[in-house]
């Protein structure tokens, strides 16, 4: 059956970028995100590990960004999965759904493009590929040519749906398109944040991949406001947001191509970035709290120096092997031995999955998993 091309809107060609932003309407909302963006970065910035209180929320963008694509999954599946397998073992992991193993993915190409920028590698087309190779490396994206641009034209369409709603741009000026956006990247003349506003759309216009766009798309706004300086750490998740107004976020989108409407779609953008930075700031706020109330508990409870230890990496790890504990956590393996025992009497933590022949048992750190779930 033939696609349905008749309400398609098709990429906006030669016409980015944008020449005429109305700066003056655009500025407001600027600033509120810019403030916004800057009271969540301070928080951070305070914190004495923020790995600490960062790892659930990258969890979280996982779950959401992938949901949005059709993929679903849970932060507990997630967390499990991580807890079992090494990140390079994803292929081993053959009794999750394979939803929960492309989630898992997710969350692997965040974080390794994260490590990467904080080494000193440049955001590039360099840089996506690699996202997109390792993001589609196990599973139903691995047959869609991970880490390779698009040599046919795709579309955009509900999925299932013949109907197509966009039509990106044609692969013959994909590569003069993708020098416009990193062209813009990098003016320097231009805020950050409305660079950001425009590349993510432009990106997702784009859609220089056969499958994957939308998550690559979100994690390069992550990568651009750290790169440009707008937060001190690549630690900013906007999919929540995103998911939320997810049909304003679509409309928003297709208005660039078809009403050259470029004005919308930023103010949108940066009333998203403004909320969910108050969103984001208000979470980790509460993962801080939580902590510093377990802190004098752990401490009561399990009564030994390592007691902080222990409270770290079940902050880190919410979710864990108990076998990984007892070796990753820097604490001797008996005394880790007794801290699982103690804390689970005492209810903080719940067997997720019996130890079982040579299968370590899990645990899950409830008293956490209850303030980050999505």
């Amino acid at each position: 059956m033939a696609l349905d091309l008749s309400q398609a809107v098709r990429y906006h060609l030669g016409k980015f970028p944008p020449s005429g932003l109305d700066h003056a309407r655009l500025m407001p909302g600027l600033l509120a995100a810019t403030a916004a963006l800057a009271r969540y970065d301070q928080m951070l910035r305070t914190l004495h590990n923020s790995e600490i209180f960062l790892a659930p929320l990258r969890g979280q963008e996982a779950v959401i960004s992938s949901r949005m694509e059709g993929t679903i999954s849970t932060l507990d599946e997630i967390l499990q999965l991580q807890a079992e397998f090494d990140d390079d073992d994803a292929g081993a992991a053959s009794q999750y759904r394979a939803d929960v193993i492309e989630t898992s993915l997710y969350r692997r190409a965040l974080n390794t493009a994260q490590v990467r920028l904080e080494q000193g590698q440049p955001l590039s087309e360099s840089l996506l590929k690699s996202i997109h190779r390792q993001l589609l490396s196990f599973g139903r994206g691995a047959n869609k040519s991970p880490g390779a641009y698009k040599h046919e034209q795709n579309y955009v369409g509900e999925r299932g749906s013949r109907k197509v709603s966009f039509v990106p741009i044609a692969p013959e000026h994909l590569a003069s398109g993708m020098d416009a956006l990193f062209n813009l990247a990098d003016d320097a003349s231009m805020p950050v944040l409305l660079r950001t506003a425009l590349a993510h759309v432009e990106f997702e216009a784009l859609h220089p991949f056969e499958d994957g766009n939308g998550r690559v798309g979100r994690m390069l706004i992550t990568l651009m406001l750290w790169r440009g300086g707008v937060i001190g750490a690549p630690h900013f998740y906007i999919s929540r947001y995103f998911e939320d107004h997810k049909d304003e976020y679509r409309d928003r989108l297709r208005a660039v191509s078809a009403q050259d409407d470029w004005d919308g779609w930023c103010e949108f953008f940066m009333a998203a970035v403004a909320e969910q930075a108050t969103r984001n700031l208000e979470t980790a706020q509460s993962i801080r709290h939580l902590y510093d109330e377990m802190k004098p508990r752990f401490a009561e409870l399990l009564a030994s120096k390592y007691a902080v230890a222990a409270l770290d990496y079940l902050f880190t790890n919410p979710v864990f092997a108990n076998s990984r504990f007892t070796r990753a956590a820097g604490i001797p393996v008996q005394t880790a031995a007794r801290f699982t025992r103690v804390l689970s009497q005492a209810g903080l933590l719940q067997i997720v999955i019996e130890a079982s022949g040579r299968r370590s048992a899990i645990y899950r750190f409830e008293p956490l998993m209850q303030r980050v779930r999505v």
